[in-house]
C-alpha cells in the first residue's frame, strides 16, 4: 500500500493507471477510520480497478477552532485498517500542501446551504466545496463514494459536481451502524463513556419515528422526536427537520410528492452527532 503526501507525486502515479484505461474510485475521508469508511473503500474496490483514499482533516470546513483541534488524527492506525481490506493508494497531505495559499473561492449552493448544517455551521459547506474540488482535481476519479450519514453533504457534493462540470459519478453508500444502532462516526471516539451509553437513543427514536409517519403530522412528529431525545440529560437536540431528499427544504405534509428524510443533530456533551432516516407514509 503506497502513501503519498504531495499532489504531484499522486498525480504522476495515477496518470500511469489512467493511461492504461483503468477506472479510479475515490474515497475522501478525514481519517480516524471506522467500519463505515471501510465499507466505502470496499465498495469502491468492487467497482473500480484502483482505489484512492484521502486522509486529510480540512481546516476550512470547521467553523469551530476547538472542534478542529479536537478532531482525532490516527494516520498509522488508519493505514493498518486499510491494509486489511485491499491495497488502496493513500493520499495524506499536509495543510500547506493543500492550501499553499488561502482558498478564497466562494461557492453558491443556494437553499441547500441555508438549512440544517448550513444554518448552524456557517461556512462549513464552502469549506467542503473547496477541499473536495481540490481533491477531485488531483485524483480525477471515475467514481467517488460518500456515506449517507452526511446526507446534506452528499447533496452539496452533487451540486458542486453539477456546477463545476465534473465527469464524476457520485456514489451514495448506506449508513453503517454500531450494534446498538449508533451511526458510525469518527467523532464517536471523543464521547465520554456516559455520553456513548446515552447516544444510541438518537437512532432508537428515529426508528420509532418511522412507525409514526401518517399517525402524527409532520409538525407533531418533529416535536415528538425532539422531546423524546431531550429527555436524556446527556443529550440536547440542535435540530430535527423533515425535508425533501433533493433540495433539503422542510416538508409540510406527508402527501407532498417527494422522498422525505428526517435529519438530526444532537450535542452529546462536547461532541456533535448527526444521523438521518428515510420517513415514508404507510
Amino acid at each position: 500500500m503506497k502513501l503519498f503526501t504531495t499532489r504531484n507525486e499522486l498525480k504522476e502515479a495515477l496518470d500511469a493507471y489512467r493511461n492504461q484505461g483503468k477506472s479510479i474510485g475515490f474515497v475522501p475521508t478525514m481519517g480516524a477510520l471506522h467500519e463505515g469508511h471501510l465499507s466505502l473503500v470496499s465498495q469502491a474496490g468492487k467497482e473500480n480497478e484502483l482505489v484512492v483514499v484521502s486522509i486529510f482533516v480540512n481546516p476550512t470546513q470547521f467553523n469551530n477552532p476547538a472542534d478542529l483541534e479536537r478532531y482525532p488524527r490516527t494516520l498509522e492506525e488508519d493505514m493498518k485498517k486499510l491494509a486489511t481490506i485491499g491495497d488502496p493508494m493513500v493520499f495524506a497531505p499536509s495543510v500547506e500542501e493543500m492550501y499553499p495559499e488561502p482558498d478564497t473561492r466562494q461557492f453558491n449552493f443556494g437553499d441547500l446551504e441555508t438549512v440544517m448544517e448550513g444554518r448552524f455551521r456557517p461556512g462549513h459547506f464552502n469549506g467542503v466545496g473547496q477541499i473536495v474540488s481540490k481533491l477531485f482535481d488531483v485524483v480525477m476519479p471515475r467514481r467517488a463514494y460518500f456515506g449517507l450519514k452526511d446526507f446534506q453533504q452528499l447533496a452539496i457534493i452533487k451540486e458542486m459536481v453539477r456546477q463545476l462540470h465534473y465527469d464524476i459519478e457520485i456514489v451514495p453508500c448506506e449508513i453503517v451502524r454500531e450494534a446498538d444502532g449508533l451511526a458510525m462516526s469518527s467523532r464517536n471516539q471523543l464521547l465520554t463513556s456516559e455520553h456513548r451509553a446515552a447516544a444510541p437513543v438518537i437512532s432508537q427514536i428515529l426508528f420509532e419515528a418511522k412507525k409514526l409517519v401518517g399517525e402524527k403530522s409532520v409538525e407533531e412528529l418533529t416535536a415528538w422526536v425532539q422531546e423524546k431525545i431531550n429527555k436524556s440529560p446527556l443529550l440536547e437536540v440542535e435540530y430535527f427537520e423533515i425535508v425533501d431528499d433533493n433540495y433539503l427544504q422542510p416538508v409540510k405534509t406527508w402527501d407532498e410528492p417527494t422522498v422525505k428524510v428526517g435529519c438530526i443533530a444532537v450535542h452529546a456533551g462536547k461532541v456533535r452527532l448527526i444521523d438521518n432516516v428515510i420517513l415514508e407514509k404507510h
